[in-house]
C-alpha cells in the first residue's frame, strides 16, 4: 500500500528556467537572461558529481548555487551587485499550473515531500512562495548526499518510517525514477515538456513501465486515489 509520495521538485513542481531567467533580467538586465539561466543551471550536475565522487565533503545545494553563480558570471563578464539577493532567486521560483492544486488533492491521500536536492532551508522558503504544502520536507540535506544515490530515496523512506515500496517517487526525470526503483520505490512519471525551453529534446515522455503515468499532478492525484486501500496499480491503468 503506498503510503507517501516524494517529490522531484527543480523542474518536476516549479519552473526553474523560466522563474530564474526573471531575476537575473532584474539584476542584470543587458544580458540574456535565459543562456544565463541555463548556464547556471548547467554547473548544478557537475558540482553535485564531486560531492558524490567523493572530491569534497557534503555541501548544501545553497552554497553550491552561489559558487556556481560567480562560475558563470565569470563567464558572462558580468559583475553582480547582490550574489546573495540574486541566489536567492532559487527559493522563488514558480509552481507549474497544476501542481499546488494537485498536491493538496495528493495530501488527502498520502503523506507527501519533497525528495530534492535542494537543502531544508532552500526547500522551506520556496514552499512558502510558491504554496507547495508539504507535510514534511526530505531530501539532500537528510542523506547528507545527493540523488541519484541511492542513501537519498532511502533516507526519506526511514525517516517517514516507511519501507521503500510504500513509497513511491515522482518526477518528471526518467533518470531520478530508474534510480528510485532501484532503490525499491514505486515511482510516477509527470512529463514537462518545456523546462529547459521551447528545444527540450529529453524526458518528454516515459521511458520505462513507471508504476503511475500522468499528464499532470492532477490526472496523478487522480490515479493515486484511484488505487484504494490496497494500494496495488495496474500496469494498464497506469
Amino acid at each position: 500500500m503506498i503510503k507517501a509520495l516524494i517529490f522531484d521538485v527543480f523542474g518536476t513542481c516549479v519552473d526553474w528556467r523560466g522563474s530564474v531567467a526573471r531575476a537575473v533580467a532584474a539584476v542584470l538586465p543587458d544580458i540574456d537572461a535565459e543562456a544565463f539561466a541555463t548556464a547556471w543551471r548547467a554547473e548544478y550536475e557537475p558540482a553535485m558529481a564531486r560531492v558524490r565522487e567523493g572530491a569534497r565533503g557534503y555541501v548544501a545545494l545553497d552554497e553550491l548555487h552561489l559558487e556556481n553563480l560567480d562560475t558563470v558570471a565569470r563567464a558572462f563578464s558580468v559583475d553582480i551587485p547582490d550574489r546573495m539577493l540574486l541566489n536567492a532567486a532559487w527559493e522563488r521560483l514558480d509552481p507549474w499550473p497544476d501542481v499546488v492544486a494537485g498536491l493538496t488533492r495528493l495530501k488527502r491521500e498520502v503523506i507527501i515531500a519533497p525528495c530534492s536536492n535542494g537543502s531544508i532551508a532552500l526547500m522551506t522558503r520556496l514552499a512558502r512562495h510558491a504554496g507547495l504544502p508539504w507535510d514534511c520536507i526530505l531530501g539532500a540535506d537528510i542523506a547528507r548526499g545527493y540523488k541519484p544515490q541511492p542513501e537519498v530515496y532511502l533516507a526519506a523512506c526511514a525517516a517517514l518510517r516507511l519501507p521503500p515500496e510504500a513509497v513511491m517517487m515522482v518526477a518528471a526525470h526518467n533518470d531520478d525514477l530508474i534510480a528510485a526503483r532501484t532503490a525499491g520505490l514505486r515511482t510516477g512519471f509527470v512529463p514537462r515538456p518545456t523546462e529547459h525551453g521551447p528545444g527540450q529534446r529529453r524526458d518528454l515522455s516515459a521511458q520505462s513501465d513507471w508504476d503511475v503515468i500522468a499528464r499532470d499532478f492532477t490526472e496523478l492525484a487522480g490515479k493515486v486515489a484511484a488505487l484504494g486501500p490496497s494500494g496495488g496499480v495496474s500496469r494498464a491503468d497506469a
